[in-house]
């Protein structure tokens, strides 16, 4: 994110802190001011962003005083602290909770945002949705939906991941090189996207406009409906949901805790 928003902010100003002398070293050989005092450098920023382990937070949090948190624009990426409890902790604060993915290392994230609207200033809500922008796509949700995008967009680079390698063995078992299958693949699938998006379809019609009488792709679709590929996927997503649920529920009863006791 450093690099990123760097490269979108004219005169823009980044700093960093962290625990580790090597993680200090790294933010600031992209750009960023580097500190181990976590007050110092929530006081100094306009914009703060918590990207801790969620059990970190109640240490992070007994280093800062409480009122260098007011009037600052506060977007934790921890996973499964709930906006209530950061509000509490974080009074004076407009607070966001954000879910990016790995994508966000290209520039091609799809990054989900909630916010309490009735607590944050449009111009807060605008800025956030900017900085999001520099790492790719933003959709404003309702933060219920964060669990659901952790299952779906959060993990979806692997699940895709494993798709695509899947599609590529069945080449290689055929006789194609893993090279030219994989670069064929990757293609294929971009070219899919586009088709999609710009022809605004639904899938199925892909499907039914590539599928002949006895042809390849009905024979291929009969051994996807009775390997039960689709509804796979469905329990895939679904159970990556119920544990994003498990977790955040853990996560979130733990930092309340840990935050009382501070």
């Amino acid at each position: 994110m450093i690099k990123a928003f760097l490269q979108c902010f004219e005169g823009i100003h980044v700093y960093a802190s962290g625990r580790r002398d090597e993680t200090l070293a790294k933010a600031s050989s992209l750009g960023a001011e580097a500190h181990k005092d976590n007050d110092y450098v929530v006081r100094n920023s306009d914009v703060v962003f918590l990207s801790v382990k969620p059990y970190h937070f109640p240490v992070l949090y007994s280093q800062v005083n409480r009122d260098s948190w007011e009037g600052k624009v506060v977007v934790s990426v921890m996973a499964g602290v709930k906006l209530e409890t950061l509000e509490k902790a974080l009074v004076g604060a407009e607070v966001f909770r954000a879910m990016p993915n790995i994508n966000a290392f290209v520039g091609r994230s799809t990054t989900a945002v909630a916010t309490n609207n009735a607590a944050v200033r449009n111009e807060s809500r605008d800025l956030v949705d900017k900085l999001f922008r520099c790492l790719g796509t933003v959709y404003w949700v309702p933060e219920e939906y964060l669990d659901i995008w952790t299952g779906l967009v959060g993990s979806g680079p692997a699940f895709i991941a494993e798709i695509i390698d899947g599609l590529v063995l069945g080449a290689v078992a055929s006789g194609m090189s893993r090279e030219v299958a994989y670069n064929a693949v990757l293609d294929m699938i971009d070219g899919t996207v586009k088709l999609l998006k710009e022809l605004k379809i639904h899938p199925i019609e892909v499907r039914d406009e590539v599928t002949t009488p006895a042809g390849t792709t009905i024979n291929g679709l009969k051994v996807f409906e009775s390997k039960g590929v689709k509804a796979g996927l469905m329990e895939i997503v679904e159970t990556a949901y119920k544990r994003s649920v498990e977790i955040g529920n853990e996560v979130n009863k733990a930092i309340k805790t840990k935050l009382q006791m501070i």
